[in-house]
């Protein structure tokens, strides 16, 4: 009894010492124990949360998909699982949960444990560097960027004509919705026109609409494009793509801010503000004959070329963070992150596609990763077969799956029983747990 006693004593001193919230809960989910890091976190003493059901102190998000009461029930233990509960002065609490179940020394059930992090902190700082390194929907640490932030905002105060240079891919939409975004005609329509896209027969139909009677199919008057961009701007997108024939009809409308729908003699006037973007260097086009020179002066009045992303890889944290926050929402899911292996990878990437391969292949991620970190295996095959840029995705890839499959093979060797399996291979049940959810292995299954 002096044993079960100091054993006792020595767990509670142990519990009381560590930064993590622990509380045990019996098989009905009413709350055994409860130390001081699950008091301090959700500002609840012990005294009022030992005899409760859990779900009556953390009102959490989760609290309808109980964690605690799968793992009672199915014996499967979830590790490090984002959540957000509430505390005692009503304020959300962002944290990570474990559980886990209980038995004694006979394997007996006698409920289960839950350990949980606060992430305030973190995700504190998280904001902080948000706000650092980022400008309307633009993320970026690069120093060549944040010299382009601290202009932003007098270009778009300002009613000039703006010209974006940079390769496809680099954000330069974003800039130009900024752009608009700062100005005083944000609360007015923002129209996008792709220059790439609409085909050059219709161009002048399309953008400055027509009147009844100017050709065969012309039944009744039909407005353009520009008639909705009124009083807001227009961004004329891959404005490079346009042949010498179309170039010049852009011209009045640049120099006067007017324009005549085809069939008409009567011009319009329009209030707008311009931004053009493209991926070509218009001053080479222009010496080569393929853009007109009095069209480019117009344009770039107030010019600017964004980086490749492969010459700003210390916005790649940052970006992915963005992106992953921003696919949790669309496809609500709870991935924390990528694994340090994958960040390699990442940062190794020379990324002809840019930011929106970026995108591309975190969102590829999202649909094949079933836990809450994405790993290695989780790439696009193209990764795994990019030897010059990232060596050491085949390396990490051919390592990954040679795990997995050894798994599997002691896994199916004991019949999907746990702890033989770890046992055998020698690590604890935890981390076998974590390693079977990393390579979407059900045990069950076996």
């Amino acid at each position: 009894m002096a044993d079960n006693d100091k054993s006792l004593k020595f767990f509670k001193v142990v519990l009381s010492s560590i930064a993590d919230g622990v509380f045990t809960v019996d098989s009905n989910r009413i709350i055994t124990s409860f130390n001081p890091a699950a008091e301090r976190i959700t500002g609840i003493p012990s005294s009022k949360a030992v005899g409760k059901y859990c779900a009556d102190v953390f009102h959490s998000d989760i609290c309808e998909h109980c964690l605690l009461n799968k793992t009672l029930k199915t014996g499967v233990e979830s590790i490090d699982h984002p959540v957000s509960i509430i505390n005692s002065k009503g304020e959300r609490i962002p944290i990570s949960i474990s559980t886990a179940i209980l038995k004694d020394n006979n394997g007996k059930v006698l409920g289960a444990v839950e350990t949980f992090r606060d992430l305030s902190t973190i995700e504190h700082l998280r904001k902080e560097l948000s706000k650092k390194y980022s400008l309307e929907d633009i993320i970026s640490k690069s120093p060549e960027i944040h010299k382009l932030f601290a202009i932003l905002p007098d270009i778009a105060e300002s009613e000039s004509t703006v010209l974006i240079q940079g390769p496809s891919g680099s954000g330069k939409e974003l800039f130009a919705h900024a752009i608009h975004n700062l100005s005083p005609r944000k609360n007015q329509r923002h129209v996008i026109i792709n220059c790439g896209t609409l085909p050059h027969q219709l161009f002048e139909s399309e953008l400055f609409g027509y009147v009844k009677g100017a050709f065969t199919d012309a039944k009744q008057d039909k407005a353009g494009k520009l008639s909705k961009a009124d009083g807001g701007t227009v961004f004329f997108d891959e404005i490079g793509d346009l042949p010498l024939s179309t170039q010049v009809k852009l011209l009045r409308l640049l120099q006067q801010r007017e324009y005549e729908p085809v069939g008409s003699t009567a011009p319009i006037k329009t209030d707008i503000r311009i931004i053009a973007a493209t991926n070509r260097d218009l001053k080479e086009m222009v010496a080569q004959g393929k853009f007109r020179d009095d069209l480019y002066f117009r344009f770039a009045v107030v010019k600017f070329t964004l980086p490749p992303l492969k010459e700003r890889s210390e916005d790649i944290p940052y970006l992915v963070d963005h992106f992953i926050k921003k696919l949790n929402a669309r496809k609500g899911k709870k991935i924390i992150s990528v694994s340090p292996d994958v960040m390699s990878v990442l940062l190794k990437h020379d990324y002809p596609g840019n930011i929106r391969e970026l995108e591309n292949i975190i969102e590829y991620g999202f649909v094949v990763c079933h836990g809450s970190i994405i790993q290695v295996e989780h790439l696009p095959v193209e990764l795994y077969d990019d030897n010059i840029s990232s060596p050491i995705v085949n390396d990490a890839a051919t390592e990954a799956i040679s795990e997995k499959n050894h798994i599997l093979s002691v896994l199916k060797k004991n019949a999907g029983n746990i702890n033989k399996t770890s046992d055998e291979l020698g690590i604890h049940r935890t981390t076998l747990w974590r390693k079977l959810k990393r390579f979407d292995i059900d045990p069950k299954s076996i």
